[in-house]
């Protein structure tokens, strides 16, 4: 059968997942049946994605992810090796809670590091970055740099990457794009272009 993406012949794609032209998916994957994946995704080996699961354009996953039912995940998001995404707060084996899955939304270009978990029922901002190992227990503001365990602000980051360096009239310019940011109430905006 001719399909618009590529999968590794270990992978198994359950009937009813959808997943976009162009997308790549690699050994020993499951995407179960009301998983949604958008075009030009790359899905690494070894990685789960339950129903009811969204997944963006252009999302790169890496090997031994597992995304449990109620994720949605934007556009263009990285998620790096062994990252950790929750969708119950307090699970116990001898107690069903399949109705208390909390949705975590993770939002456009943010990036999540190697080892970092994701504690369930947050929303992760847009262009944030998780460092590798951080245990994220509360929302992440968009462009937040968060380290640790828990998890705290750090710094910011550009849609480039890179960590913004903001001067005493609390602007920054990033080195890639050239796009000018300024701190606005503890906030990052992004301002006209010089």
């Amino acid at each position: 059968m001719n399909t618009p993406y590529t999968a590794h012949p270990s992978a198994v794609i359950d009937p009813g997942a959808t997943i976009g032209q162009g997308t790549r998916i690699w050994h020993f994957t499951h995407i179960m049946p009301g998983a949604v994946i958008g075009d030009n995704c790359i899905i690494g080996q070894n990685v789960f994605i339950g129903d009811d699961v969204v997944l963006g354009n252009g999302v790169k996953v890496q090997n031994n992810v597992s995304i449990y039912t109620g994720i949605v995940i934007e556009d263009d998001v990285f998620l790096g090796p062994s990252v950790v995404l929750t969708n119950v707060n307090n699970p116990r084996a001898n107690i069903e809670r399949k109705d208390e899955f909390r949705r975590t939304i993770i939002k456009r270009g943010a990036t999540i590091g190697a080892n970092a978990t994701i504690v369930c029922g947050h929303t992760l901002g847009a262009w944030c970055f998780i460092g590798a190992g951080a245990v994220v227990t509360r929302d992440v503001p968009d462009y937040a740099l968060m380290t640790g365990n828990p998890a705290r602000i750090t710094g910011w980051m550009s849609r480039g990457g890179h960590k913004l360096l903001f001067d005493s009239d609390d602007q920054a310019y990033c080195p890639t794009t050239g796009e000018h940011y300024r701190i606005i109430a503890g906030r990052i905006e992004i301002l006209e272009l010089n």
